[in-house]
């Protein structure tokens, strides 16, 4: 059953391989609770999955995001049900996600993101590619999924361009600094051929047995870098901090919502938001020193 569920996401829906995989990991968990719960999938109401989902909630401590998305994984498996004439009705589709507080991304200032990049050991084939992986996250503002999905064949060094492949599998050019071009170079003139061994893998980024590098490694190893920089940030901060700082150097929306491959305006305004708020701390900062300049003026 699941598998014909997932084959659906990837081919009717268009969903990434990445979505696929979670919704077919939360359709799991809901017929291992059904069982355990003595229902059926034919037969499930909705009243029920509301059950399943606050006990979610109370027994894994899953945030309003995760159960957001646990319902739409759910509305697409009882689709999926719907289609194999299981069932006529969607008992998940009058389910309402709760309402996600718009937090503003956190973010690191230039010498921040320099402090935990500077962690990774360029003398060694992993730290090397760790330092080439964050440089290039950085420098074109990648998610983690893009950036494990590189191939070699992606990098386009006289352009200082990449080709990305961005959720529903849409592609986009991104351009990538001198600073990310250095690092990428010497990855794979020092790096990647230790890493690769035997491998023949097309992957830009390899893990140690050769294979391509997976996004959890990737949390882990920035999270390690960030400890030893003494900041709990996470990987997906440097996106947040390009993007911002594209904003508060003048680039307009447009632009950076292209760059980030977001395909709603709104998903890039939040970063209007973050620019708004780092001048205000600006001024918080700065006015005591303003005033007391007048006031030494007037004097």
């Amino acid at each position: 059953m699941l598998g014909h569920f997932k084959s659906r996401l990837l081919a009717l829906e268009h969903r990434s391989l990445l979505t696929a995989q979670t919704y077919c990991f939360e359709a799991k968990r809901f017929l291992e609770w059904l069982e355990t719960a003595g229902l059926k999938v034919e037969t499930v109401d909705s009243l029920s999955i509301s059950r399943y989902l606050e006990e979610r909630r109370e027994r894994d401590g899953i945030d309003s995001r995760s159960t957001a998305k646990a319902i739409s994984a759910l509305r697409s498996f009882f689709r999926y049900i719907g289609d194999e004439g299981l069932r006529d009705d969607n008992p998940a589709s009058i389910l309402e996600p709760p309402r996600r507080s718009k937090r503003l991304p956190e973010l690191l200032s230039q010498e921040g993101v320099e402090n935990v990049l500077a962690m990774a050991d360029p003398e060694n084939p992993r730290g090397l590619r760790d330092r080439a992986i964050f440089e290039l996250i950085y420098s074109s503002g990648l998610r983690i999924s893009e950036a494990v999905s590189l191939n070699i064949r992606d990098l386009y060094f006289p352009e200082g361009i990449a080709r990305v492949r961005g959720k529903g599998n849409r592609e986009r050019l991104v351009p990538f600094g001198g600073e990310a071009a250095r690092w990428l170079k010497r990855y794979l003139e020092d790096g990647r051929p230790k890493l690769a061994k035997s491998s023949r893998s097309p992957a830009l980024f390899l893990g140690r047995t050769g294979k391509r590098f997976s996004r959890k490694g990737i949390w882990r190893n920035y999270a390690a870098l960030a400890g030893l920089a003494g900041t709990s940030s996470r990987v997906h901060t440097l996106r947040h901090s390009f993007a911002t700082e594209l904003l508060a150097g003048g680039a307009d929306l447009r632009s950076v919502q292209e760059l980030l491959g977001h395909v709603d305006l709104a998903t890039t305004q939040i970063y209007t938001h973050v620019d708004m708020s780092l001048l205000k701390d600006s001024l918080k900062r700065y006015r005591p020193k303003l005033k007391a300049l007048r006031s030494s003026d007037k004097a």
